[in-house]
């Protein structure tokens, strides 16, 4: 019997990965698979809760799937699905939007900010998403959620969700705790704000290398280095902190001596992180590339979590029914 703590996490199918969604969160994932009951669905319904291209989203679902295997969400360790694929979720999603007061929606950051982006397209599901959300986690009865700081009122309002079905219908779901990853916030190449493929301020994960080193020649870094012999502070440098995420200990403080001390430039500290990054990124594009000749085991791997997932949520969704009232 599985005694381990379970939690969900949601990926979406936005394209190819970035080192920011890598750093910031895959690679927690799968520290965490070594510890948790980890599921991991992506969400091809909230995908579609503003315009989007339908022609397009099949690829992209089996990308992000691709994508996660490869940067190490092992099928073996972790339950991986497509969220349609388990439609226990939008069921759940029904007999919650039954108990939720609609004023609380209306309160959503993510709503207020989607809605201000898509103002010829706010549809009900733009407005529902969180109660989907919570479905997601509570269908699995999750005990806690992997979060960044966009996602932590969203989970409390997952808590709220269940403590109103809790206090109406009887205890039934757990309130699933937030649980801070070791995910670093990443900045985007100009150094202005997070890394976004929507910026083009990226690194993706499985770029050819030289169109990497491409991105980062210009990349912005420390601005009082204007020439090679001006000493620099390596704490207000952005291509510093990517060194934080890949180069050893040792050759750190290297970096840091030599850039105090005006004794390598800024395009050495570029070469130094770039030597390092691809010692992470080379194993990934390998298995990916791997991946792609084998498309159907990740269909496989799909189908298989799918089925697991369906086991699980059929069984609390009935639960919650019959607390309800509903004939079974």
């Amino acid at each position: 019997m599985n005694t381990r703590k379970r939690i969900l996490s949601g990926i979406q199918p936005s394209g190819t990965i970035h080192i920011g969604n890598y750093f910031g969160a895959i690679e927690n994932w799968v520290r965490l698979t070594r510890e948790y009951d980890c599921f991991f669905t992506i969400v091809d319904l909230h995908a579609i809760t503003v315009a989007y291209e339908p022609a397009l989203l099949p690829k992209r679902v089996f990308e992000a799937a691709l994508d996660n295997m490869a940067a190490g969400l092992d099928p073996e360790r972790c339950t991986i699905f497509v969220q349609s694929h388990v439609p226990e979720h939008t069921e759940l999603c029904w007999l919650l939007n039954c108990v939720t007061p609609l004023g609380e929606l209306g309160r959503m950051t993510q709503f207020k900010e989607k809605s201000e982006r898509e103002r010829e397209n706010v549809t009900a599901g733009l407005l529902n998403y969180p109660i989907l959300q919570a479905a997601d986690i509570l269908i699995y009865k999750a005990d806690a959620v992997p979060v960044g700081e966009d996602q932590a009122q969203h989970l409390e309002f997952t808590r709220e969700v269940a403590r109103r079905f809790n206090g109406r219908f009887g205890d039934y779901f757990p309130e699933p705790a937030t649980l801070i990853g070791r995910g670093a916030r990443v900045m985007g190449i100009d150094g202005a704000s997070k890394m976004s493929k929507s910026l083009g301020n990226h690194i993706g994960v499985v770029e050819d290398p030289d169109a990497i080193w491409e991105k980062l020649r210009p990349a912005k870094t420390d601005e009082a280095r204007k020439r090679r012999s001006d000493p620099g502070t390596p704490d207000l440098c952005n291509i510093f902190s990517y060194h934080k995420l890949v180069t050893p200990e040792g050759e750190i403080q290297e970096v840091v001596a030599g850039c105090t001390g005006a004794t390598i430039g800024c395009i050495d500290c570029k070469k130094i992180f770039f030597k390092n990054l691809m010692k992470v990124l080379d194993p990934i594009r390998e298995r990916r590339q791997a991946l792609e000749k084998d498309p159907e085991r990740v269909r496989e791997a799909l189908q298989e979590g799918a089925r697991k997932a369906r086991t699980i949520a059929r069984e609390t969704l009935d639960g919650a029914k019959k607390l309800m009232g509903l004939l079974s």
